[in-house]
C-alpha cells in the first residue's frame, strides 16, 4: 500500500495536467487551423484538431521536472523528445515531408545517444559478446528512429496509439521495478499519466487527436525508456522491448513489405494497416478494433512480464501468439493473397478453409466501403 501511495503522485500530477490542457491545446488548434485532413484513407469525420499531443508533451515534461534529478541521461530524453516534438508539431501545422520528418528523428536520436548516453553498450548472442560500437550504437539508433515512427504509423484509429502506448510503458515500468530502476518506474508513470489525461478525450468518437508530435514524441520516449533497462543487454532480455511493441513493430514490417510487392514507396499511406484489416475485412468496428489490439497488447505484455520469471513458459507462450498472427496474416492475406504456407497445409490434411489465389480481401473489401 505504501509503494503505492507513493507512487501515486507520479502518476497524478501529469494526468491531472494533460487533463486540464487537452481542451486548450483544442481551441488553440481551432483557432490556427490545425485539424486532421479527410482523405480516403481515414475514417474520422469533420473538424478534429491534431495537436492533443501537445498536452501530453507538456505534462510529461512538468512532471519530470518536479519529480526527477536532472542529469544526462534525463537531459538526452528531454532533448531529444522535444525535437521530435517540435519536428511533428510542425508537420501536424505544415505537413512537413518525409525528409524533413526524420531530419528531426535522427537529431532527437543523436541528441538522446550523445548526451543522455542512451544506447546498447554491450550484446550477447549465444555466448558471443557484441561490444562494436558501430554495432551496439547502430542498433541503438536505428531502434529509437524505428519505434517513435512505429507508433506514429499505427496511429489509425481513436485512442490506438496512446492506449498501445500506455500498455507498452506501464510493463516497462513494472519491468523496471523489478530490475531495482527507480528511474525507469518514474519515467513510465509519469508518461502514462500524461496519456492516460489525453485519452478520454482521443477515445471513440474522438473529440481531439494525438496529432504526430504526440505520437511520434510518445514512441520516441517511449525508446529511450525501454533501452534503459537493457543497456548491457542478452539475445533474451533483447526480445522484452520487441515483446512488448509487438504490435506496432509487426504492423510496420508488414507495411513496408506490403508497399514493396506493390511497387509502393514506404511513404505512401494504404489501408493495409492492422487496424484497418481488423475494421474493414473482419467488420469488428472502430472500437472493438481498438480493444482488440489493446487486448492482443497486453497479452504479448504479459508474455514478456511471465518470460521474466519464467522463460520457459514465456517462449511458449510467445510462440503460440507467433503462430496465431502469422494465421491472422495468411487469412486475410494482408502481405500478399497468395502467401498461406501454414493454411495450405492445414487445407491438404484437415481441409482447413484458404483463400483463393489472387483474392487480395483487404483490396476488396476496401472497394466495397467505397464504393
Amino acid at each position: 500500500m505504501n509503494l503505492v501511495l507513493g507512487a501515486l503522485p507520479y502518476f497524478l500530477v501529469p494526468f491531472v495536467v494533460s487533463l486540464i490542457l487537452v481542451p486548450v491545446c483544442k481551441q488553440i488548434g481551432f483557432k490556427l487551423g490545425i485539424y486532421a485532413q479527410e482523405n480516403q484513407r481515414t475514417v474520422h469525420h469533420g473538424k478534429i484538431v491534431r495537436m492533443g499531443g501537445t498536452a501530453i508533451f507538456v505534462a510529461f515534461i512538468l512532471a519530470v521536472t518536479l519529480f526527477m534529478s536532472a542529469d544526462d541521461t534525463l537531459n538526452g530524453i528531454v532533448l531529444g523528445g522535444t525535437l521530435v516534438f517540435i519536428g511533428g508539431l510542425l508537420d501536424d501545422i505544415y505537413d512537413l515531408s518525409p525528409k524533413k520528418k526524420i531530419m528531426f528523428q535522427v537529431a532527437g536520436a543523436l541528441v538522446a545517444m550523445i548526451l543522455g548516453k542512451i544506447y546498447l553498450s554491450e550484446m550477447h548472442i549465444f555466448g558471443l559478446a557484441l561490444t562494436n560500437p558501430l554495432i551496439t550504437y547502430g542498433i541503438s539508433f536505428f531502434w529509437i528512429i524505428g519505434i517513435t515512427n512505429a507508433i506514429n504509423l499505427i496511429d489509425g484509429l481513436d485512442g490506438l496509439s496512446s492506449g498501445i502506448s500506455t500498455i507498452v510503458i506501464l510493463t516497462i515500468g513494472l519491468l523496471g521495478y523489478f530490475m531495482g530502476r527507480r528511474d525507469i518506474c518514474i519515467l513510465a508513470l509519469c508518461l502514462s499519466g500524461a496519456i492516460l489525461g489525453f485519452l478520454p478525450y482521443n477515445f471513440h468518437p474522438a473529440s481531439i487527436f494525438v496529432g504526430d508530435c504526440g505520437a511520434q514524441f510518445m514512441g520516441f520516449t517511449i525508446a529511450c525508456i525501454s533501452l534503459l533497462g537493457f543497456k548491457t543487454t542478452a539475445l533474451i532480455t533483447l526480445g522484452f522491448p520487441i515483446l512488448l511493441l509487438f504490435i506496432p513493430i509487426s504492423d510496420t514490417l508488414l507495411a513496408i513489405i506490403r508497399r514493396k510487392l506493390k511497387g509502393q514507396k514506404f511513404s505512401q499511406a494504404d489501408k493495409g494497416h492492422l487496424h484497418h484489416v481488423l475494421m474493414i475485412k473482419l467488420k469488428l468496428g472502430h472500437q472493438r478494433t481498438v480493444l482488440t489490439l489493446y487486448l492482443v497488447t497486453a497479452l504479448f505484455a504479459g508474455s514478456a512480464v511471465l518470460s521474466y520469471f519464467y522463460p520457459r513458459y514465456g517462449l511458449a507462450m510467445v510462440a503460440v501468439m507467433f503462430v496465431l498472427f502469422e494465421l491472422f496474416i495468411e487469412y486475410t492475406g494482408m502481405v500478399n493473397p497468395r502467401f498461406h504456407p501454414i493454411l495450405s497445409l492445414l487445407n491438404r490434411t484437415i481441409g482447413w478453409p484458404t483463400l483463393k489465389n489472387g483474392q487480395d480481401p483487404v483490396d476488396s473489401a476496401l472497394s466495397d466501403e467505397q464504393s
